[in-house]
């Protein structure tokens, strides 16, 4: 069956020890809080949280797939300009669902992507050097517009189409993701005539990848989107159900809970054991961060909460990050991302049967391999004692990704009602970005850049 499945056997005490593990009667203890949690979470759906009803927004997906359909063989290159919410999903998408080697060597009619999700010179000063605009189709990112890293590359891009293909003749390279009303892009788009499509409202960065944030590049580049949006479909139903043993959206949000507030485990490791699930970790890594990375009112004064994301790939980590999560400190439990089915079959040849640390190897495969890499280190972290789960990929589909992605998003704003925090804010990020505005000399921040200033004036240290 193609269904994901959540195994948690090795976080339990009864498999790891009562100093590291899980109680199972406390985690059914918590069925009145996860219940609780769920009806709040429930109650917002058609409300400010509609990022829960993307996988049923049936005339969006059709509209991106005619858009899809038109360009079709019209582009060598999709750009996506965004960043965070806008870029990871994208990205993750795009390294599961398609080949390693997809730009190299892209299906025919289908255009090779790239996302600059970072406004670095030599990134983006290399591309224009690389590629030439005229070749590509620019899809711009942005909710509110007024994103500097976005609306600065934006900027760039425009002005090199305008320079090679004139005012009218560049407005068909460029493809605009932003709100229906409200921001600095919809005037603009309205202004120039560019091909848009909606952030909906109810829909936070981090949780847009169902949206046209994420589904627009995919279709772009081939991606079955409609098995994407299935798969995130009857995930929902699993995390609607109510008893916590049948919901792995409650399991795992209870165990990271567990794991942080009474484990004192502060870092949550995702260990994806395959090359096309690396970007799911860090698309995770930011919704679990910037979700329910908070400061909340506590009874003796502020309190700081949320676990610290870490990403791993397997087998590449076993050869540099396992030491330290075998023998190091005890302030982690981990996620394993495993394929049952890979989709190449690669032998490896049986020479040098004479050499003992060879000759094992013969006439097996590199899935083997992979496996056995893999319950290698979860057999390793088990016996020290180290917390560990395991989604199960039967393949890496679009249909399992889909799932994947909801079964986090909804197991986050579980856990922002367990954490007693709001899952939906980015404060911290918000303080970052007025300070670059204010630095940037942005109308409007004045105060904030005399402060900036006054700061900038004190003595420095320095080697």
């Amino acid at each position: 069956m193609d269904r994901i499945t959540l195994d948690y056997t090795n976080a339990l005490a009864a498999t790891i020890g009562p100093e590291n593990g899980v109680q199972e009667a406390s985690l059914a203890d918590m069925q009145g809080l996860l219940s609780e949690a769920q009806a709040k979470v429930e109650s917002r759906r058609t409300q400010d949280l509609r990022w829960l009803d993307l996988p049923y927004q049936a005339d969006v997906h059709q509209e991106i797939l005619r858009y899809a359909e038109r360009m079709q063989g019209r582009f060598e290159n999709v750009v996506v300009l965004g960043i965070g919410g806008s870029a990871l999903g994208n990205r993750a998408l795009h390294s599961a669902l398609n080949s390693p080697f997809h730009e190299l060597s892209p299906p025919a009619g289908a255009p090779r992507l790239f996302i600059l999700d970072n406004v670095d010179p030599d990134l983006v000063g290399e591309f224009l050097d690389t590629i030439d605009p005229t070749t590509c189709l620019f899809n711009v990112i942005s909710k509110s517009g007024s994103t500097a890293e976005t609306m600065s590359q934006f900027l760039i891009f425009r002005r090199a189409l305008i320079e090679r293909l004139g005012d009218e003749g560049h407005k068909e390279h460029v493809v605009v993701t932003t709100d229906a009303q409200a921001g600095v892009l919809r005037p603009i788009v309205e202004d120039e005539g560019y091909c848009s499509f909606v952030v909906p409202e109810g829909v936070g960065g981090r949780f847009s990848v169902m949206s046209p944030v994420g589904l627009l590049s995919s279709a772009l580049v081939g991606i079955d989107i409609l098995g994407l949006l299935r798969g995130a479909a009857e995930m929902d139903k699993r995390c609607r159900e109510a008893n916590w043993d049948a919901n792995p959206a409650k399991v795992y949000a209870a165990i990271q809970w567990q794991m942080q507030e009474q484990k004192h485990k502060n870092i949550a490791v995702t260990f994806a054991y395959g090359h096309r699930l690396r970007d799911l970790a860090d698309w995770y890594a930011q919704l679990l961060g910037e979700s329910i990375g908070k400061v909340k009112a506590g009874p003796d004064g502020n309190e700081h909460v949320g676990p610290t994301p870490v990403r791993a790939v397997g087998v590449t980590d076993q050869h540099s990050q396992v030491q330290l999560y075998v023998e190091g400190p005890t302030d982690k439990w981990f996620t394993m991302l495993e394929i049952g089915a890979h989709d190449h079959r690669v032998p490896i040849p049986a020479d040098y049967g004479d050499k003992d640390a060879l000759a094992y190897l013969g006439d097996r495969t590199l899935s083997e391999l992979m496996a056995a890499e893999r319950e290698g280190t979860r057999i390793a972290l088990t016996e020290a004692a180290r917390p560990n789960v395991s989604i199960h990929f039967p393949h890496v589909t679009a249909h399992t990704v889909g799932q994947y992605m909801y079964l986090m998003e909804y197991s986050v704003a579980l856990m922002g009602e367990l954490y007693g925090i709001d899952a939906f804010d980015q404060p911290g990020v918000e303080a970052g970005k007025i300070a670059a505005y204010a630095l940037m000399g942005r109308k409007g921040f004045e105060e904030r850049a005399a402060e900036i200033q006054q700061q900038q004036q004190r003595p420095s240290k320095g080697v």
